[in-house]
Order: structure tokens, then C-alpha cells, then sequence
């Protein structure tokens, strides 16, 4: 992967004259690049990388498996689209195996997340079938460690 891009996955808040420093170019030529990159649809976007159960020990993130059904026209897209409408899903992607679409989704609490599945998800009759997989605890995300070294819920020092 370029230089630049992995700088910018590690820390998207660098200035365009601390990437130009960092990678020996100038600012006109990295500003010309990321345009370039953002154009073409590269760089989606810049984001923070949040530990949410940092700020709320209730929020809960969890994985949900869907076998589908794929419509005559528009195949897996358009219930994709239809799910990625959500405020509570976080990523949908079209995957290969056991199921056919894997959905990340976020809530407040449990329940908030088991409403969304059984009134929302479950509503879709393309949708067949359901497995729900809730996060226990995150070690790293986005590429970027966001556990700590101290003690983990059983009181053992993480290495």
C-alpha cells in the first residue's frame, strides 16, 4: 500500500505539511495526491477510532450473520443498501460461506441491539435467517490497538 495511505490509516489527523515532512515531498504534491485519492473514491472518508465502552459500559457492538434471499434485478445490493440506511449499523458486506451478508451493527444496550434484529432486520423478507454474535470485549480496531496493558475482567496484567 502507498506510504501516504498507511500514514493516514494510522493517523488521520496529520496535516498535509507533516505528511509532506514525514515522506520527503513537498505540500503541493501530497495535497495533489489525497485530492486525487478522494476523487477516485480511495479515501472515503477520515474517522476517529473510539473505544465507545470507554465513555458507556452498556454499549454493546455485535456481528449479525444474514442468509438472504438475492432479488431478480439487483441481486445482494439493494437489501445492502436497505440495511446500510440503518443509524444503528456501523458496516454491511457481501461475504462468501455459510452466510451471505455480515452486518455490524451498535446500540446502547443489549436489548436496543436484540430490538433492532427481531423489528428491523427480521422485517425484511429477503432476509431468512439470523445469527446475532455480540462483542465481548475489543483488543484492536481499525488497525489500531485500543486495549490497554492493565488488568483484564478477571484481574490478570495483559502481557
Amino acid at each position: 500500500m502507498d506510504a501516504l495511505l498507511e500514514l493516514l490509516k494510522t493517523n488521520a489527523r496529520l496535516s498535509v505539511q507533516e505528511l509532506a515532512v514525514m515522506l520527503g515531498q513537498s505540500e503541493g504534491e501530497i495535497s495533489r495526491r489525497l485530492s486525487q485519492y478522494e476523487s477516485q473514491g480511495v479515501i472515503k472518508g477520515y474517522a476517529a477510532i473510539i473505544d465507545d465502552s470507554a465513555l458507556d459500559p452498556d454499549y454493546v457492538a455485535a456481528l449479525i450473520e444474514l442468509k438472504v434471499t438475492p432479488q431478480s434485478q439487483s441481486g445482494f445490493d439493494e437489501i445492502a443498501r436497505q440495511i446500510a440506511e440503518y443509524e444503528e449499523v456501523e458496516s454491511v458486506r457481501l461475504m462468501s460461506g455459510g452466510y451471505d451478508i455480515i452486518v455490524s451493527v451498535t446500540g446502547k444496550d443489549i436489548r436496543t441491539v436484540s430490538r433492532f434484529v427481531a423489528e428491523k432486520l427480521a422485517a425484511i423478507d429477503a432476509i431468512t435467517s439470523t445469527a446475532t454474535h455480540f462483542e465481548l470485549k475489543s483488543y484492536k480496531k481499525n488497525g489500531v490497538m485500543i486495549c490497554d496493558k492493565e488488568t483484564d475482567e478477571r484481574g490478570i496484567i495483559s502481557p
